[in-house]
């Protein structure tokens, strides 16, 4: 998972076996309320866990530091442009269409497109180091691409502001860590912090992988069980990882990833968006950008649309199930 979110290099992980899980086999000024505009308009246990490290042997973290009082410094927001007319998702069909979604009727969701278009212009921003719970991590990294030059970033916000779309014409509330691909972060802390803050009933994170070139599939990421951190929000994470893979397999046929986790499903310990959320979240990794046949549909915005619909529905299934 090279070159994604929250740096997945030598980092921990546990592999969760679920094999049931998935599909057929500058100028800068916004602020972070900016950001977070809210839109208005309008169960299954997880399967035994098996301790491993992420790509490479080693042993998983079991000293953790208390949990710090909580920073929130202005350099952690998006430094992004207000919104404007260019940031409408452009859609295939009436979002109403989707069916299923009554779950969602008056329930806040956070979306978190992961990375942003401009990080890579503003390292020593991204570079800065962010306590976790686990470990000290940068602010954030610059995402991957495809062979054909479609950034992850773009990628990330485009479904996000599809799903975004979907969920309002469904009734939801939606919040957002960023809503323009014109800027730099937000840092990690804050994409867990912004669904804090407005209280959401459940929080995604929209990435793609940079994996290996042989390898395809997506990915559900959902927290460790950390003392003083994630203990709340553990197992119902894990139901969100299976509620979501389950609805993602079957509505893009996007298969679990053959080269990471098991069954599309992998514990983390070491993404900061994770381990500092208060809700139920995961960090959802859509398919491999740097595998030709995935490459292929996710440069495609009819299969985006499809992402961003699947989504919807494996958080509606959620819901349904609290």
């Amino acid at each position: 998972m090279t070159a994604s979110c929250d740096a997945k290099p030598s980092s921990v992980a546990t592999r969760v076996t679920a094999s049931s899980v998935g599909a057929p086999t500058g100028s800068t000024t916004a602020t972070t309320e900016t950001a977070l505009e809210v839109t208005t308009t309008g169960a299954l246990e997880p399967a035994s866990v098996v301790t491993s490290t992420s790509r490479a042997p080693g042993s998983p973290t079991t000293t953790l530091a208390p949990r710090p009082a909580a920073t929130r410094p202005p350099t952690t927001a998006a430094r992004q442009p207000a919104a404007s007319a260019s940031t409408s998702p452009p859609t295939t069909k009436v979002p109403g269409s989707v069916r299923g979604l009554a779950a969602v009727a008056g329930r806040v969701i956070a979306i978190d497109p992961g990375h942003n278009g401009d990080n890579w212009q503003h390292t020593t921003e991204i570079n800065r180091m962010i306590w976790i719970g686990t470990q000290f991590k940068a602010c954030d990294t610059a995402g991957t691409a495809t062979a054909g030059g479609y950034s992850e970033s773009a990628h990330n916000l485009d479904v996000a502001l599809r799903l975004r779309s979907v969920l309002a014409a469904a009734g939801a509330q939606v919040v957002m860590s960023r809503t323009t691909d014109a800027g730099w972060g937000p840092c990690i802390d804050e994409r867990a912090h912004f669904a804090n803050r407005a209280r959401a009933a459940v929080a995604i994170s929209i990435h793609a992988d940079g994996g290996p070139v042989g390898g395809r599939g997506y990915d559900a990421n959902v927290p460790a069980r950390i003392p003083g951190y994630t203990d709340g929000i553990y197992a119902a994470s894990h139901r969100l990882g299976v509620d979501i893979g389950r609805a993602f397999g079957a509505g893009t046929g996007m298969p679990p990833s053959t080269y990471f986790g098991s069954g599309g499903l992998v514990e983390r310990s070491d993404f900061g968006g994770l381990n500092l959320s208060d809700v139920p979240k995961i960090l959802f990794e859509t398919g491999n950008m740097k595998n030709p046949t995935d490459a292929a549909l996710i440069s495609d915005p009819s299969f985006r649309q499809r992402e961003a619909e699947a989504l919807a529905v494996g958080l509606a299934a959620f819901l349904a199930g609290e």
